[in-house]
């Protein structure tokens, strides 16, 4: 494993809708050879999954009173907020997918710094999440292309908490399913567990303690590290102008059709947000979820339109499309299910 630095003339980055494309350019483009790691600090944002539908997630309003910036990431996973407290971490790995969708690979090296540095508690719960007493501080995901892929996730070390409960608007469902009441009451920062030479150390400070101990080594000088340059900059530079700056990425379209069913299963939160005919068939149909997929969920939406709105005819559409390899290990009679219930007839907005 080596180290890619991503500040930009020795200064750190800390614009999110910059360090969100990211990954997108090394897994795409410069595709450095082996097993790298990135780590870096957003200002205050609200970091949206790819298929996760905004205006569900997040009170608009009061994000826009505190100028927090909204960034949509290329990879699956929840909506999270980010300050000058969390660290993201991102390991880049090119032509090897030995280790693909095994969250505890690359769980262990922050775990293991972080129980060097007293939280010895930390651990790994479900299929992506870090946490310590019983709460969660960090969130994991994964995006794949080809053989080559970027997992990492988040690193709550001194997050306001309370800007980042206002902000979020997690489904009551979702809740339902983890056993908690709210957002606060299942999210924590780790500072206070860590031993207090620890407990005080400004962001950047915190993430030098951290890479010293993933790499073993007694400085960042002693780590292997590829710098971004100028070269580098100019291509993320460019390619943020076409997409990963635009309202049309980070916000995405807001269909409003008829109706909106959620629901949180073992591969996280599916939603539908669809219309119906007149002959009762769907007409229009939009998948949206916290799922983490390396699959294309477009095919799924194509096979259920125009299909019927029954039981028999949605499981035939749904069967026509491998749901395992574009959403994930759920059937074809549970999403029927959930489409059936039809329970919010409110547009979602």
């Amino acid at each position: 494993m080596f180290f890619i630095d991503t500040s930009r003339n020795g200064k750190p980055v800390y614009d999110p809708i910059v360090n969100q494309s990211l990954d997108n350019y090394l897994v795409n483009t410069l595709r450095l050879p082996g097993h790298g790691l990135i780590m870096y600090v957003n200002q205050p944002a609200v970091i949206i999954g790819v298929n996760q539908n905004a205006y569900a997630e997040v009170d608009m309003p009061l994000m826009k009173q505190k100028k927090i910036k909204l960034v949509r990431r290329t990879s699956g996973g929840g909506a999270v907020y980010h300050d000058y407290g969390n660290i993201i971490f991102e390991n880049i790995v090119i032509n090897d997918d030995k280790y693909f969708g095994d969250f505890q690979h690359f769980a262990q090296p922050i775990l293991d710094a972080l129980h060097d540095m007293g939280a010895t508690d930390a651990q790994m719960r479900g299929r992506n999440d870090l946490v310590i007493d019983g709460k969660k501080f960090s969130g994991m995901t994964m995006f794949k292309v080809g053989n080559s892929y970027a997992a990492g996730g988040t690193l709550m070390y001194n997050v306001d908490m309370g800007v980042g409960s206002e902000v979020l608007t997690p489904e009551k469902d979702k809740l339902e399913s983890k056993g908690v009441k709210s957002v606060n009451s299942r999210v924590t920062n780790i500072m206070q567990y860590l031993r207090p030479e620890f407990q005080n150390l400004n962001i950047e400070d915190f993430k030098k303690e951290l890479l010293t101990r993933m790499f073993h080594a007694k400085s960042l000088d002693d780590i292997k590290t590829y710098h971004l340059n100028d070269k580098d900059w100019s291509i993320i530079d460019d390619r943020l102008k076409g997409k990963y700056d635009t309202d049309e990425w980070n916000y995405g379209e807001n269909p409003g059709f008829d109706y909106y069913v959620s629901k949180h299963y073992d591969i996280g939160t599916v939603s539908f947000n669809f219309s119906l005919s007149d002959h009762n068939t769907i007409s229009e149909i939009k998948i949206y979820g916290d799922f983490i997929t390396g699959g294309d969920i477009t095919k799924i939406e194509a096979a259920l339109k125009g299909a019927k709105f029954d039981k028999d005819d949605l499981v035939a559409a749904l069967s026509k499309v491998d749901i395992t390899a574009n959403l994930g290990q759920i059937s074809a009679d549970t999403l029927a299910e959930l489409l059936l219930t039809k329970k919010a007839t409110t547009k979602a907005n």
